[in-house]
């Protein structure tokens, strides 16, 4: 292949990164990428098998995360880091036959993509799936395994085979930013620039096999020391003092200090307006309203929903469902050229890439000779910008029949296991196919992937197309978001790899292959991790929506409660509540434009964050922002304290307490399984008791 200069990109971005999370990254677009030599060998095993199974942990920690707050992170930069640490030494090691040999960046990409791919299909796990068992549409994991499996199948691969048209658009024709794909394209870079590129990135990956052996130890522990889980400082405090107020906080309103090391590692990197914006609002609501008003006798309890009058979650559920919804529609609209210009580049693609199909179908099954428009349509002119020769492109009829193939699994699975009619179906997967160009445009140009109001404009459009009962009513609007969502997510992951790939120079067949061998795994971690995790603990699957549960399920809530709200269902809300939902609501729809059109760019980093508001009113797990706006703290002290080491290793230390918990928590799932007896010692428990420990 002939090593060809890469496009120069021009404007300079400050964007947000790891999917829901806006991780704040970076981005110098005058950084030129160094050139590498050729490698004979992009794509191999070695490098999709370690990329994959590196994904395999993100994957686990996305189920816990997901589960705990609705939250789940990309796997780029921590694929790309370990992959490098696991294989350059091995790749010197080693003899040929054995694995060895020269390891260069764009293997380095082909695993980084393996990564990716692996841990990027649990979104669905920790919303629509578990939100469909709380409405009691299925019966139990375990026994609709294969619907899972199914269902995960056509999410992978119809998001696989999809991203490969989008590249011409997204990737080629547009100079859109793609920070995080960017970042880890430099990091891949760097990592094989030089000897002191290569000792940097030991460093790097010493820091995350580090905090990640902490924190999977730690969190192993506590599963029978459970001071080492929760302490309940304000409790013991307040029973020393005898008063009852501060034992009450604790006790009722659950502010207490977890190890919640995933949340610390979420506040190094998360900005700051996300996680005080959250903090702060948890601490008025949770803190200081609901207090006074359980008090004074409005609010019948804390936490719960009662038919014995409004509590303070029940009474904040909506608004900030509201909130949440809302913003995400807005933050859509708010770039209208944008979001025009992803429909209207997508659809241009997609109709070349028809048009290309039809052609060869004709040619190749139906046996007819090639005219000479036929043949001008198979050969179309390579686009100016285009660095890569054709035969390291990933043909057109890959990815045309791969799309036909997966249109027609998913109308099969979706009729068989979830009674859905065929046209419904269709329509679902169109959905995707639209909003696919959306989640692409917006996660080029601001890095954040709108997976979450991908499934509700889909729920929200399949709210008027009829069903035969309330319940399929319901089941089709929940599996139309799910399709959407997990599909055009899986989608904008991938293009973003292939954004990696350009970058660096790795070829777009090779990535493509890589991708197809970890969707495999993407698919059975994704649907084993759900499976575990509703064995272990039922509440997650549980009919009962307001079961106490280890695990905060905001997401599922969220999707939950938008269903029975455009299907009819659900408790009426009271005047007030109602009050405040249409405030928050215009709140959740002006904000962003607030921020886009009248406040300066520059104050932007400070502006807060509407979504974080509306979670705050939804998490019932005060320790989780709590969490977070420690690790951010910790993360300020730190940059002001060693700024050096804080550049250099603040992702390693945060990707390391991420994916160690996200194990552990698997390990400690086996564990309660298998019964295995936890807490023998309850002395840090309140009033020592078995029932109160965590």
């Amino acid at each position: 292949m002939q090593e060809a200069s890469h496009p120069d990109y021009k404007d300079e971005k400050i964007e947000y990164d790891i999917n829901s999370l806006d991780e704040q990254v970076i981005v110098n677009e005058e950084e030129q990428l160094p050139q590498q030599p050729f490698e004979e060998y992009q794509f191999t095993w070695r490098a999709t098998i370690v990329g994959s199974l590196l994904g395999c942990l993100v994957a686990a920690s996305n189920t816990y995360l997901g589960l705990k707050i609705g939250w789940t992170f990309g796997a780029s930069l921590f694929g790309a880091i370990f992959s490098f640490a696991i294989i350059k030494p091995l790749s010197r090691a080693l003899p040929l036959r054995w694995g060895g040999g020269h390891f260069g960046p764009k293997e380095n990409c082909t695993a980084q993509s393996a990564a990716t791919t692996a841990g990027g299909l649990s979104a669905g796990f920790v919303s629509g799936i578990p939100a469909m068992y709380k409405l009691g549409l299925m019966t139990n994991p375990k026994d609709d395994a294969a619907a899972l499996i199914l269902f995960a199948i056509s999410a992978a691969f119809y998001g696989l085979f999809f991203a490969v048209p989008l590249r011409q658009h997204f990737v080629v024709k547009q100079e859109l930013t793609f920070p995080t794909p960017r970042a880890a394209a430099i990091t891949i870079q760097s990592l094989h620039d030089s000897v002191e590129g290569e000792k940097e990135a030991m460093k790097k990956a010493k820091w995350m096999g580090i905090w990640f052996a902490i924190t999977f130890f730690w969190t192993l522990i506590s599963y029978w020391v459970p001071f080492l889980d929760t302490i309940h400082i304000l409790f013991y405090i307040g029973q020393s003092a005898n008063y009852t107020p501060m034992m009450n906080a604790d006790e009722v309103w659950r502010w207490n200090f977890k190890f919640d090391f995933p949340f610390f590692g979420a506040g190094l990197m998360t900005p700051g307006s996300t996680v005080i914006t959250f903090f702060v609002t948890t601490v008025i609501i949770f803190g200081v309203i609901g207090p006074c008003l359980v008090l004074n006798g409005y609010f019948v309890q804390a936490y719960g929903i009662t038919s014995l009058g409004a509590t303070t979650q029940s009474f904040f559920l909506w608004p900030g469902i509201a909130l949440m919804v809302l913003t995400s529609f807005a933050e859509l609209f708010v770039r209208y050229d944008s979001l025009w210009r992803g429909i209207k580049g997508g659809c241009i693609s997609i109709y070349s890439g028809c048009r290309q199909g039809i052609v060869h179908f004709k040619t190749h099954i139906l046996r007819k000779s090639l005219s000479d428009s036929d043949a001008k349509i198979l050969a179309p002119s390579v686009d100016e910008d285009e660095i890569f020769d054709k035969d390291e492109l990933v043909p057109t009829w890959w990815w045309a029949l791969g799309v036909f193939i997966s249109i027609i699994f998913t109308c099969v699975i979706m009729g068989e296991y979830f009674g859905m009619p065929v046209y419904q179906s269709i329509i679902a997967v169109i959905l995707g196919f639209l909003l696919s160009f959306v989640g692409v445009q917006a996660a080029g140009e601001t890095d954040i992937n709108p997976t979450g109001s991908i499934g509700k404009m889909s729920q929200l459009i399949f709210s008027g197309i009829p069903a035969d009962s309330l319940n399929q009513l319901r089941k089709n609007n929940l599996m139309a978001g799910n399709i959407s969502a997990s599909a055009a997510g899986q989608a904008v992951d991938m293009v973003g790899d292939l954004k990696t790939g350009q970058l660096v120079g790795a070829s777009p067949k090779s990535q493509f292959w890589a991708q197809f061998v970890a969707s495999f795994f993407a698919i059975g971690v994704a649907v084993g991790f759900f499976i575990l995790f509703a064995a272990a603990y039922p509440c997650i699957t549980s009919p009962d929506i307001d079961e106490k549960c280890e695990f905060g399920l905001v997401a599922v809530k969220a999707w939950y409660y938008v269903t029975l709200l455009l299907t009819g269902g659900g408790e009426p809300l009271t005047k007030a509540g109602i009050n405040v939902t249409i405030c928050c609501g215009v709140f959740g729809l002006v904000s962003p434009f607030i921020r886009e059109f009248v406040v300066p760019k520059k104050f932007h980093r400070y502006y807060p964050s509407a979504s974080s508001i509306g979670i705050a009113m939804i998490n019932t797990s005060p320790e989780i922002p709590l969490a977070m706006f420690l690790g951010w703290v910790g993360g300020k002290i730190w940059k002001r304290v060693d700024p050096v080491a804080y550049d250099k290793y603040m992702y390693s230390t945060a990707g390391g307490m991420i994916a160690g918990q996200g194990i552990s928590a698997i390990l400690q799932a086996v564990f309660k399984l298998g019964n295995i007896a936890p807490y023998p010692y309850v002395g840090s428990c309140m009033y020592q008791l078995l029932d109160n420990c965590p």
